[in-house]
């Protein structure tokens, strides 16, 4: 069998953590494995397959000798680093939101569209987490009956944000439940037992960041640019797993048996 040199960018965060967490339960066949992370977080150590691995800065970092190097460390790394990667030689699969709109740059769900990612040129884009979910399930009914337009609400957990806002929660639902306060840090407003109608920042149209991407994201995915869709994105106060509801409509009768 063939063996890959793999990357992650990122390692010590929630994503990186668990890309090596999906690397090692499904046996991926890694010949090398380096981590890397921001100059405050490195010189740290992880464990995959049962040994420790030293975590690397970025800086200077010679990327030649790999196969795939997935990044989830930000869009402004990805961007500096992700066509340095290319260059290289090796594939770089980003979980920002960097190159998912760029024209050329296959935004890819394996459960979708699989095939887009022959197209690539170094470079393949991991789309949003709630996009995710929404269109692996639409893709069937798209192919079925061909979308109109959606509706959708997502409700999406903390994790969503990083590390420091599962560690924010916590804190936040422990002091109110002993009566305490505990002013918020990651986000503007308590998140504990509260809703929060903003994921990213607010834009002129008084959509969020977070909207827009849903919106954008599934049109290139399900390769539809005319699809219609309207998106609300609110953060509630869950630590793991994002919730949607979806109202689609089709251009022709569809059964719920169907």
């Amino acid at each position: 069998m063939r063996t890959f040199a793999v990357a992650v960018v990122g390692a010590t965060g929630v994503v990186g953590r668990e890309f090596l967490k999906v690397l090692a339960e499904r046996r991926f066949p890694v010949r090398e494995i380096r981590l890397y992370a921001s100059e405050a977080s490195a010189a740290r150590t992880l464990e995959f397959a049962g040994a420790p691995h030293p975590v690397r800065s970025l800086e200077g970092t010679d990327w030649r000798g790999l196969d795939f190097v997935f990044l989830s460390a930000g869009a402004e790394t990805s961007r500096r680093v992700s066509p340095q990667i290319a260059a290289a030689g090796a594939i770089a699969i980003d979980n920002s939101f960097a190159f998912r709109l760029e024209p050329g740059v296959p935004l890819v769900v394996p459960e979708v569209n699989a095939e887009a990612a022959r197209t690539h040129s170094g470079i393949i884009a991991n789309p949003n987490c709630s996009t995710i979910q929404l269109v692996v399930a639409l893709a069937p009914l798209e192919r079925a009956a061909r979308l109109k337009r959606i509706v959708v609400s997502t409700y999406q957990s903390v994790s969503g944000t990083g590390h420091a806002a599962v560690e924010e929660l916590r804190r936040q639902s422990e002091a109110w439940l002993a009566g305490r306060p505990s002013p918020p840090e990651v986000y503007p407003h308590p998140i504990a037992f509260n809703l929060l109608p903003h994921i990213d920042r607010f834009l002129d149209d008084g959509s969020t960041l977070e909207e827009q991407k849903m919106a954008a994201e599934t049109q290139k995915i399900l390769d539809r640019p005319d699809l219609g869709v309207a998106a609300t994105a609110v953060r509630v106060p869950v630590f793991r797993a994002h919730s949607e509801a979806v109202a689609a409509e089709f251009e022709r009768p569809l059964s719920p048996e169907e």
